[in-house]
């Protein structure tokens, strides 16, 4: 990862974003692998799961990365390399919904792993509706819902990024936090609907994905305005907050701690009307409270915690190649549903032990040869570059040499010696080094070489 800061200052800080990152990985593999330790490991901090955590850190790093950027290299480049992200983000969500569609629905299909067929149940009705608007990002069955909506915050990042950098982000946090409210009355619903009212579109709304992006974006925006302020002012001391908001943040987020571990991760058992102040995908009121305490104190006991927790380089290993770790962690999830089915109480506890064994150590090769992959990348990106540094610098001397500027120059401008008379030197060769006829071609102007040879 690019430092975030001018001359690479904030990288000697990213360790800590990318182990908790890399934790984040970890709690949503446990969440998604299909065994005993799904509940338990859910949601472990209160009504917060880690997704909030991973997309929070993700827009914090582009926010910090891409802002350095346009600082160093302009607007453009910035825009650049937010596309390029998306685009690269795209290839995942494609390759994970061909899987998919592919490998994992025979497999289910020939293990009749009912998981399996209820998560693909619109593809099996509609497979070329279900194909060709899962490439347009229409389409998401469940797992496969969060990509989509990361790449719309890509494409809308570099807009977002210069506005707040130049006329500063008051509008864009209260534009936001209004989006944010609608969500929690389905605003996403109506406007879809109304779309499909103008151009139909075959694909039923729950179809589209879990995750309510009018909701969800507030985190992105939020995490994108942390990271940019970072990067702005990346010696700036810590935040220090009010002792009595510190106090407030420490109740909620013991209140929502104490209350999922004792009534379990539905927070209103038998009152689904209560359901929506907790609910994870419009982001609810109260869930977003908890997650607003929980990053207030994660802010605030930073640099406590820097100092006295240990480094895990598990954990940051991971978070640095968050993006293979994570389409990774779905494909183990996709193929342990197809083989194992949805969690259940009798089976055997060593296939749960079997499944959990398999398929940490598979996250961590797939970060480690990503990082490899990364570094080679990087040592040759830097050779070239150098090697490309090299040439003006050659072609610069050989223009003096052409000029009159070079060693020739000193020699011509020697004045002549003469030469002993016992000298044996020939007298073709005893003669001044005066301009003449031999010498034109060397002090003659140097012509223009063709790129291919510069250097």
């Amino acid at each position: 990862m690019a430092s975030g800061g001018p001359g690479g200052q904030t990288a000697k800080r990213l360790w800590e974003l990318d182990a908790v990152r890399g934790l984040m990985l970890v709690l949503m593999t446990f969440t998604h692998l299909p065994t005993r330790l799904s509940d338990p490991t859910g949601q472990p901090f209160g009504f917060v799961s880690a997704a909030e955590g991973f997309v929070m850190l993700s827009a914090f790093m582009a926010g910090m990365v891409y802002t350095a950027r346009e600082r160093r290299e302009g607007a453009d480049a910035m825009r650049g390399a937010f596309f390029k992200r998306a685009l690269k983000i795209y290839a995942c969500q494609i390759a994970l919904l061909l899987f998919l569609l592919t490998v994992v629905a025979v497999m289910g299909i020939l293990t009749g792993q009912d998981a399996i067929i209820n998560l693909i149940g619109f593809y099996l009705d509609r497979p070329l509706a279900a194909f060709f608007s899962g490439l347009l990002l229409i389409y998401s069955p469940p797992l496969l819902d969060i990509l989509p909506i990361y790449i719309v915050f890509m494409l809308a990042s570099p807009l977002l990024l210069l506005h707040g950098l130049h006329r500063g982000w008051g509008g864009i946090l209260g534009l936001s936090l209004l989006m944010w409210l609608a969500a929690q009355f389905d605003i996403g619903r109506v406007i879809y609907e109304g779309v499909t009212a103008i151009a139909p579109i075959p694909v039923p709304y729950q179809q589209t994905g879990s995750f309510e992006i009018w909701g969800w974006q507030f985190l992105w925006v939020l995490g994108l305005w942390l990271g940019c302020m970072q990067a702005e002012q990346p010696d700036a001391p810590p935040t220090v907050f009010p002792r009595w908001m510190v106090n407030a943040a420490i109740g909620i987020a013991v209140v929502g701690f104490v209350w999922r571990h004792a009534i379990g991760q539905t927070p209103f058992p038998g009152q689904p009307s209560l359901a929506p102040l907790f609910d994870k995908w419009t982001l609810g009121p109260l869930r977003l409270m908890n997650f607003m305490a929980l990053l207030l104190l994660a802010m605030h006991f930073a640099p406590w915690l820097r100092r006295h927790l240990p480094r895990l380089p598990v954990l940051e290993t991971l978070g640095r190649a968050s993006l293979p770790v994570f389409c990774a962690h779905l494909v183990l999830a996709l193929v342990a549903l197809a083989l194992a089915g949805d969690v259940q109480p009798e089976r055997p506890y060593w296939v749960d032990a079997a499944i959990v064994l398999v398929s940490f150590p598979a996250l961590y090769l797939v970060a480690w040869v990503s990082g490899e992959l990364d570094r080679r990348t990087a040592e040759k990106r830097a050779a070239l570059k150098k090697r490309l540094s090299r040439k003006p610098r050659l072609a610069a001397a050989g223009a003096d040499a052409g000029s009159g500027a070079g060693p020739m120059a000193s020699v011509s401008a020697m004045p002549p010696t003469s030469t002993p008379a016992s000298s044996a030197t020939p007298p073709a060769a005893a003669e001044p080094a005066a301009p003449g006829p031999s010498l034109a071609p060397t002090l003659a102007p140097a012509r223009p070489r063709p790129a291919a040879d510069a250097g």
